[in-house]
């Protein structure tokens, strides 16, 4: 059953746009910020603000959000259509991938850099949707799913998720240094701090220290050393939130989260995990993806 429309097709169209309600829609179904997001297309929040400007239209007339998509509903998004039926049974998935230095994470670079998503494995639906960012210069843990919803709620601030690095730093590092770094310094962006620093090994002037973050500014991590006056000569990125870097999975190899993983890390953002959830292709193992 389709959703009705505002207009009598056997009236002349009014010159008004029309927009489907949530009053006015065919009962059951599914949200279409639910579907378009599982879908990879964008977060929830993303999909009601397409909706809100007007960008979305279902059976040809736009659309307000909560609109239930029932089965052969016409589902266009800034003009494409869009089979949106495909992803009502999209399993979620999540890739740990481990970022060499000098890749950059776009899906094109004008540059024409090596970019991370050209090593991923292929979708048959959605896309891959990197969970933040890491700069050129920066390697190790990058997540990435096909889940917008899954994906905006590891991003967002209000989750306050660990991001753990490892850090080679040349320079000394006294004990002013670390309660300084704890307790805040200012940067040019406002104040931010390390909220945890561990020594972790090394001698004379290249040490390794493990640093938590919660904040996902760009390059946070190199600005609070390099506010000390030391050098940051190699960061890596160990673990984000309960998801770590695995250390069989070298540089350029992805490692897909097995059914027990996923369903930890959607857990602990607040998502109720998949009941029913295919085997990955990759669990217990790197998988190289060139």
């Amino acid at each position: 059953m389709k959703n009705k429309k505002a207009s009598n097709p056997s009236q002349k169209p009014d010159t008004k746009e029309t927009i489907v309600s949530e009053e006015n829609a065919a009962p059951g179904g599914e949200r279409i910020q639910k579907v378009l997001a599982r879908g990879g297309l964008g977060s929830r929040r993303e999909v009601e603000r397409w909706i809100t400007e007007g960008r979305i239209s279902v059976n040809g007339v736009k659309v307000t959000p909560g609109l239930h998509l029932v089965s052969g509903d016409q589902v266009q998004v800034n003009g494409r259509n869009v089979n949106w039926e495909k992803y009502t049974e999209q399993t979620t998935r999540v890739l740990v991938y481990n970022k060499p230095t000098g890749e950059v994470v776009t899906r094109r670079d004008p540059q024409g850099r090596p970019v991370v998503f050209s090593r991923l494995p292929k979708l048959e639906v959605g896309r891959w949707i990197s969970v933040g960012r890491l700069d050129i210069n920066t390697s190790g843990l990058l997540l990435l799913t096909n889940n917008g919803e899954l994906a905006n709620r590891l991003m967002h601030p209000a989750q306050e998720l660990d991001r753990e690095y490892a850090v080679r730093i040349l320079g000394d590092v006294p004990e002013d240094m670390i309660k300084r770094l704890k307790e805040g310094v200012e940067l040019e962006d406002g104040k931010a701090h390390f909220n945890d620093i561990q020594f972790f090994s090394g001698e004379g002037a290249n040490k390794w220290f493990h640093v938590v973050v919660k904040e996902g500014r760009n390059r946070l991590v190199r600005r609070l050393w390099e506010s000390q006056g030391v050098t940051v000569s190699r960061l890596m990125r160990v673990r984000y939130g309960p998801s770590v870097l695995p250390t069989n999975v070298r540089a350029k190899d992805s490692y897909e989260l097995n059914n027990k993983e996923l369903g930890i890390l959607m857990e602990f953002v607040g998502m109720q995990a998949e009941k029913s959830l295919k085997p990955s292709l990759s669990q217990g193992r790197g998988n190289r993806s060139r």
